[in-house]
């Protein structure tokens, strides 16, 4: 099992955060669905932001399951849920009664009076918007616990033995086939695109690379393959993103003659899942060669990227509801929306979060006192 601290997943984990953050700020503009929309949308944007989006999550919820290992490496299962309730579903009831409601205010700004008086009826909704991930991730690591504790124990090490032999001998790119069943058939069934936990197609996708973060993370061995074979798993991913883009322009006309509906909806799914997968083995590979360095700016990130992800989307709505207006290009407007909502969580994190121990708590973040004293003390000099 991993117990070194692995920097390359921190690394991976602020990267994540990060295109998140870039992908909320680009939503406005790609005529998909979102908060708060731009008259004008960009075909080439949305063409783009499909392919990152096959990867860009799937990559979040591995690393943390590989956090997750690390968390309970430390602890026993009760001292498990203590830790993973303090720093997920605190910060979960927080974000929904302070950071969601200005998203759902903004984004019918027109039919709503004054913020104040309106706060009642915004709070009831009880909406998680972007902070469906922590909801989710804390319920798949109390629903996981056993799987945790198995692959910690003896038990587990034919299970592993056989992992190893047949990644050995086929490379990481088998694994996707469970992925591709997962996906195919949970599509099928439940179709929407909801984020709930109790939506199936969801969950068990997501969960198949939470899940996975947690079996390589107890196996060494694994990790080494997915060093010793990123050339190859770089070729998948070239040869897939290949595909992905071949049918995704293909002209319909071309292929609805002889597929159904639901028969082309599956490919498209097969399409999405080859790109995931290759995309998350190859990241892993190249990840352990190139960012698995110490760093103090590291440290510092990896501290901040947990409030950076629930404070962007309320900062991006609010902010952006006004800039959408100007009378500018959609570049312009990105570029303003970006730098404006990325300063602004950076001062709010400074200014609110970082200092004070009881604001930290509610964030999610560790209470240090004598870094707050350090910190504060810079400010006065």
């Amino acid at each position: 099992m991993t117990t070194k601290r692995r920097y390359d997943l921190d690394w991976l984990r602020v990267i994540s955060v990060f295109a998140v953050f870039l992908h909320h700020v680009f939503m406005p503009f790609n005529g998909d669905e979102f908060h708060i929309m731009n008259s004008e949308s960009s075909k080439l944007l949305d063409d783009v932001m499909v392919y990152f989006e096959q990867f860009r999550l799937p990559l979040l919820f591995f690393v943390s399951g590989v956090g997750t290992v690390f968390a309970f490496s430390k602890r026993n299962w009760k001292e498990f849920i203590i830790e993973r309730s303090k720093r997920l579903l605190i910060p979960l009831f927080f974000g929904v009664a302070i950071l969601i409601p200005p998203q759902t205010y903004f984004e019918n700004y027109r039919s709503y009076g004054a913020y104040i008086s309106e706060y009642p009826q915004l709070l009831i909704k009880l909406k998680v918007n972007h902070l469906w991930f922590i909801e989710n991730l804390f319920l798949l690591s109390l629903f996981l616990i056993p799987i945790i504790l198995f692959f910690r124990s003896r038990n587990s090490e034919v299970l592993k033995s056989f992992i190893k032999k047949v990644t050995s001998k086929y490379g990481f790119i088998i694994w996707c086939l469970t992925l591709v069943v997962i996906r195919v058939i949970t599509k099928y069934y439940f179709p929407e695109d909801d984020k709930s936990f109790m939506n199936p197609s969801t969950t068990l996708y997501f969960g198949f690379f939470f899940i996975s973060g947690i079996i390589i993370s107890s196996t060494t061995e694994l990790w080494e393959l997915l060093l010793k074979n990123r050339r190859k798993n770089l070729l998948y991913l070239i040869l897939s993103s290949g595909l992905f883009y071949f049918y995704y322009f293909i002209p319909r006309e071309y292929i609805s003659p002889y597929f159904s509906l639901a028969t082309r909806w599956s490919i498209w799914y097969v399409v999405c899942s080859l790109v995931s997968w290759s995309a998350i083995i190859t990241i892993l590979g190249y990840g352990q060669k190139l960012l698995n360095k110490r760093s103090e700016l590291l440290k510092k990130l990896n501290e901040a990227v947990y409030p950076f992800y629930m404070l962007h989307q309320t900062v991006i709505i609010i902010l952006g509801y006004f800039i959408l207006q100007f009378q500018v290009s959609i570049t312009a407007k990105i570029i303003i929306l970006m730098i404006s909502s990325f300063l602004s969580i950076v001062i709010l994190y400074l200014a609110i979060i970082y200092p004070f121990s009881w604001v930290r708590f509610l964030f999610g973040m560790k209470n240090n006192p004598g870094k707050r004293r350090k910190f504060i003390s810079k400010k006065l000099q």
